[in-house]
């Protein structure tokens, strides 16, 4: 991928699994806050991941598109919609350019499964904002067309945020069937 951005390159691996599901772990930038120059190269950064995307992956494969993205993707996806609307991870320029990199055949696994939840994935360490339920859903799992139906069941692990000296993230887990048909044979499925 190119570096244009002022970015490194993609920091991303695609892993075959055994059930032939391709995974790529993406981080995008932060941005900092809107108006700074780091702003500008995370929405040059998300639309070349979006040419990537669309050039070298198949949306008809089972692939998986999953990491932090450091976007709300809509108003559930925050504490306060109103309060922190325009405001980093909030803009509509961010919500478009991402719109615009899963539009080739990706699908917000964790909505699709839970369309009316307002679970995060993020807390700042600042305040405790984890307690009060000050947070962000920002680590995201895309699913093209393959997995849609295959996948059985989304959440966020927050136990794992509550331990000594915690991640200011969160896991997102998916399960999967085995095939489209449903759970394998001993019902187990695959989880991501």
């Amino acid at each position: 991928m190119a570096t244009a951005t002022g970015f490194d390159p993609l920091v991303a691996s695609l892993v075959h699994l055994r059930d032939a599901i391709g995974v790529l772990s993406v981080y995008v930038p932060n941005g900092k806050y809107v108006g700074h120059p780091d702003f500008e190269l995370k929405l040059a950064w998300l639309g070349e991941l979006g040419t990537w995307l669309a050039k070298e992956l198949d949306p008809a494969e089972p692939l998986v598109v999953a990491g932090d993205f450091n976007i709300c993707p809509g108003d559930l996806d925050t504490f306060d919609p109103v309060g922190t609307a325009g405001t980093i991870f909030h803009t509509d320029a961010e919500r478009a350019m991402l719109a615009s990199v899963t539009g080739f055949g990706l699908t917000d696994l964790f909505r699709h499964l839970n369309p009316e939840a307002r679970t995060f994935s993020w807390w700042d360490y600042r305040a405790g904002n984890f307690h009060k339920g000050i947070g962000l859903r920002i680590d995201l799992v895309y699913g093209a067309t393959p997995l849609v139906a295959r996948a059985s069941e989304a959440s966020i692990d927050r136990n794992a945020r509550k331990g000594k000296l915690p991640s200011d993230h969160a896991p997102v887990v998916v399960d999967f069937a085995d095939r489209a048909g449903g759970p394998d044979e001993e019902g187990t499925g695959r989880r991501i």
